[in-house]
C-alpha cells in the first residue's frame, strides 16, 4: 500500500496535467461515465464547520477513490489550517485500499481551483481581462493561480475580502503574470470585472445584482453544503447562461439551489459543465449575456487528480 503525505503529492503535481485530468473528468461525469452517488455531509453548527466524503467509480478503471474534506473555519484562530482531509484509493476488483493520499486538502483545493478556471476559460468572453476573487482563503488563493494559469489573456486580478489585511497579505503571498492588487471597494470592483469568482463561506449574498453589468461570467465555488450562498436570487435566476459541474448536485445544495426553491428559476435552463465543454456549440454566448457557472466540487475532479498523482508517483518509482 502506498501512504504519501501533502509535501510528497504537491511535488508529484503538473498543473498542465493536472487541468487536463479535470476537464476530461468533467466530460466523463456528464456522458454518464462516472458512478457519483450523493455527497455525504456532516455539519457542526457551533463551529460553522463541515466535513464532506465524496466517493466515485470511473467506468472501466482499475480504481476508485473517497474523499474525505473539513473545512473548520476557526482553526485559523489557533493558528490551525481550516481545512483537512485524505484520498484513500482502492481496487476496483478486490477493493484492497491501494493507496492513501493524506493531502490535508491540497488535493480538493487544487481541484476546486482548476475547475473554476476551467469554468471561466469556456463560459467568460474571450476579451475578458480583468478578474476579480472574492475570498481571501486557501482556496481564493488556487483560483488565482489556476485562472492566471489557464487564462492567460488576464492583466489584471483584484481579490476583495470582508478582512482587508487578509486580502493584502493573500495579493503579497502570490506571484501572477498579471497585475494583483487588492479592491478596496467591492462594488466598484464588481462593476469593473470582466470575469468573478466568488470564494466564501457565506450564508448570505455578498454583491448586489444591480452592479453586475452585461456580459459578465461569475463563477461561484463556495455554495458546496446546503446552507451557504453568495450570489443574490434575484442575480441566478435573471442570468442569460446558468451551468452546472452536476445538475442535481447544484440543485439540491448549490448555488442555484436557492433560485429552485424561491420558485424563481426552471431547472431545466441549467447545463452541465460537461455537456457544455463536450459540445461548446450548445450554448451561444452574447457578448452581453451574463453567464453563472455553480460548482459544488465533484467525486469525478477527485478521482482524476488522485489518480494522476499516482500515475506520477509509479512512474517515478518503477
Amino acid at each position: 500500500m502506498i501512504v504519501l503525505t501533502r509535501p510528497q503529492i504537491e511535488a508529484l503535481l503538473d498543473l498542465p496535467k493536472a487541468a487536463c485530468a479535470v476537464e476530461h473528468a468533467y466530460r466523463a461525469a456528464s456522458m454518464g461515465r462516472v458512478t457519483l452517488p450523493p455527497v455525504g455531509h456532516i455539519t457542526f453548527p457551533p463551529l460553522h464547520a463541515d466535513c464532506h466524503i465524496k466517493y466515485g467509480y470511473l467506468e472501466g478503471a482499475e480504481t476508485f477513490a473517497i474523499k474525505v474534506a473539513t473545512g473548520f473555519p476557526q482553526n485559523a484562530q489557533q493558528g490551525l489550517p481550516t481545512g483537512n482531509g485524505l484520498v484513500l484509493v482502492m481496487s476496483a476488483r478486490t477493493g484492497a485500499v491501494e493507496a492513501i493520499l493524506h493531502d490535508e486538502m491540497v488535493l480538493t483545493d487544487i481541484r476546486t481551483g482548476l475547475g473554476g478556471a476551467i469554468a471561466s476559460r469556456a463560459l467568460s468572453r474571450p476579451t475578458a481581462q480583468r478578474l476579480l476573487v472574492v475570498g481571501t482563503g486557501p482556496q481564493a488563493a488556487r483560483q488565482i493561480e489556476a485562472h492566471a494559469a489557464l487564462l492567460p489573456g488576464l492583466t489584471h486580478i483584484q481579490v476583495w475580502g470582508r478582512d482587508a489585511s487578509a486580502a493584502r497579505r493573500l495579493v503579497g503571498e502570490i506571484t501572477v503574470p498579471a497585475d494583483l492588487t487588492m479592491a478596496p471597494d467591492l462594488e466598484s470592483a464588481v462593476r469593473h470585472a470582466d470575469i468573478m469568482v466568488t470564494a466564501t463561506g457565506a450564508t448570505a449574498p455578498l454583491i448586489k445584482t444591480e452592479w453586475i453589468r452585461p456580459g459578465t461570467h461569475i463563477t461561484a465555488v463556495g455554495a458546496d453544503a446546503p446552507g451557504k450562498q453568495e450570489l443574490p436570487t434575484d442575480l441566478v435566476a435573471a442570468a442569460d447562461i446558468l451551468v452546472a459541474d452536476l445538475i442535481p448536485q447544484c440543485l439540491n445544495h448549490g448555488e442555484f439551489s436557492h433560485a429552485v426553491h424561491a420558485a424563481k428559476m426552471d431547472a431545466s435552463r441549467v447545463t452541465e459543465l460537461g455537456t457544455f465543454l463536450h459540445a461548446p456549440d450548445i450554448i451561444q454566448r452574447k457578448t452581453t449575456d451574463i453567464s453563472i457557472a455553480d460548482l459544488t466540487g465533484i467525486a469525478a475532479q477527485d478521482i482524476a487528480i488522485a489518480d494522476l498523482v499516482l500515475a506520477t508517483w509509479h512512474a517515478q518509482n518503477p
